[in-house]
């Protein structure tokens, strides 16, 4: 059995970006195995963050390509995306990884993923994992309904905590990181 971890959100709003995940790590379908696991960092001189849903193993090793890439391109972040998502793409042993990636800094969000998409959302919303479309559907709602009254920070945590709510493979341990 695999240990996986869950749900990311990240937002874009207002000239702030926050990014939120839960802290559920599940062994297989029925054991909870962590229940504070952080999903969310901060990289590059904490210019950049970046949030893993899937394979924990198989995103620590998408976490140390993406930050090696970022360094490379001196903090580029949609070239240091574009860059891994090429080699994840590409390289036998990182197509068999099972993770996705949202990352963001002051100007872009991004979803990169292992076959080779780099994603810019219409509307500055992003959610992955298995909570992930519950999370997106109440991000969009708030934003809809109260958006203009709330923070990027309060709107990635609320979405998380109504996703945590629903789906049992998300928890309500969130840390929220802004920009």
């Amino acid at each position: 059995m695999e240990l996986h971890a869950t749900t990311i959100f990240a937002i874009k709003h207002n000239g702030k970006g926050a990014m939120a995940g839960d802290g559920q790590v599940t062994l297989g379908e029925s054991v909870v195995m962590k229940h504070t696991a952080r999903k969310v960092r901060r990289l590059f001189h904490d210019r950049v963050i970046a949030g893993f849903a899937g394979s924990v193993a198989d995103a620590f090793t998408l976490f140390e390509k993406f930050e090696s890439k970022l360094n490379e391109y001196n903090g580029n972040l949609e070239r240091a995306a574009v860059e891994l998502a090429k080699e994840w793409r590409s390289d036998n042993a990182l197509r068999k990884l099972e993770a996705m990636l949202i990352v963001m800094d002051e100007e872009t969000l991004l979803l990169v993923s292992g076959t080779g998409e780099v994603i810019e959302p219409d509307d500055g919303i992003l959610a992955i994992g298995s909570g992930g479309n519950y999370a997106l559907a109440a991000g969009r709602a708030l934003m809809r309904h109260n958006g203009e009254d709330m923070e990027a920070k309060e709107i990635a945590k609320h979405a998380l905590e109504i996703a945590s709510e629903i789906c049992v493979f998300t928890n309500g341990n969130i840390i929220v990181e802004e920009l």
